[in-house]
């Protein structure tokens, strides 16, 4: 399943907004098959927040593990706020090349 962040926003900042992201996309996260892949997709993304981010993916990572792929981008903030995310929370988010 692919789930193009852009349906949320185009600057995705605050973790109130991603908790409520994250709980509006729960009921289609529980409807994802045992071995389906979640394709993170960031086209059309502007800004993306570490606060966010943590509040929508880091739950989805810790559900999914490595099923949770984000799509590569050349968007520097979601760059930039993944390797944060990475380094603060110790956990690996897997991106495709």
């Amino acid at each position: 399943m692919k789930l193009e962040l852009s349906k949320f926003g185009t600057t995705l900042i605050s973790r109130e907004l991603g908790s409520e992201a994250f709980r509006a996309f729960l009921p289609t996260l529980r409807k994802l098959a045992d071995n389906e892949n979640l394709e993170i997709d960031f086209a059309g993304i502007l800004t993306l927040s570490p606060s966010w981010a943590d509040e929508f993916l880091t739950p989805i990572l810790d559900q999914l593990g490595k099923r949770m792929v984000l799509l590569p981008t050349d968007n520097l903030s979601v760059q930039a706020t993944i390797k944060i995310l990475q380094e603060a929370n110790k956990k690996t988010y897997i991106q495709n090349p």
